[in-house]
């Protein structure tokens, strides 16, 4: 894992893809948020954009918010979309991807659901499970498991994006998602949990992930 500084620009690949942008906890898509940003920049550069409201977002109950993503994602194109998701938006992925590919290894279908997935600041379970509001979306399957239906619902190895010395995973993102799942890490020097809060507004290297 190495730290990378954000940079201005994205890549111009001239492919339009279909992006689904998954907020987190308590989040109503306010102005001024990096995903709302990030939507902005998008649109502007031709692609679809999907940037739901999710269910009851000061209550939210895991099943609902999957139904949310399964109808995002009803008739995209797997090899066109593009998941950015934040906070409590990662765990709510994880969940429907692993049941997902539960269901696609039962059927003898494709798991496919995306080419590439961008989980930006992921809280751990341990976090996930001293919030009452959010104890249901404690991730509980094994590692193993869920590291395989990652790697099965996207074509690209999932990627972090952390900031540095994220409040939300205490015991190191290596620990809570990048070792046990596989994944991919980018850091955000001094970017906390990649909040308003915490000064985000525009983030350049998401936008440079998403694109490239």
């Amino acid at each position: 894992m190495s730290p990378v500084t954000p940079q201005d620009g994205s890549a111009q690949t001239g492919v339009r893809r279909e992006y689904l942008i998954l907020h987190g906890f308590e989040n109503e898509r306010p102005e001024g948020h990096w995903q709302r940003w990030l939507a902005d920049e998008l649109g502007a550069e031709g692609h679809g954009v999907h940037y739901p409201q999710l269910p009851e977002p000061y209550a939210p109950v895991p099943a609902d918010w999957a139904a949310a993503i399964e109808a995002e994602l009803d008739g995209t194109d797997p090899d066109a979309v593009v998941v950015v998701a934040h906070s409590l938006g990662c765990v709510a992925w994880i969940d429907y991807a692993r049941r997902h590919a539960e269901r696609a290894a039962s059927e003898g279908g494709d798991a496919k659901l995306a080419h590439r997935v961008l989980l930006v600041s992921p809280p751990s379970s341990k976090v996930l499970a001293s919030i009452p509001a959010l104890e249901a979306f404690v991730i509980d399957a094994p590692a193993a498991i869920v590291a395989d239906a990652l790697a099965a619902t996207s074509t690209e190895r999932a990627h972090l994006v952390v900031g540095e010395a994220d409040p939300y995973t205490p015991e190191g993102i290596e620990v809570a998602y990048a070792d046990p799942y596989d994944l991919e890490v980018s850091v955000v020097p001094g970017g906390g949990h990649l909040t308003m809060d915490d000064g985000f507004g525009p983030l350049p290297i998401v936008l440079e992930l998403a694109t490239a």
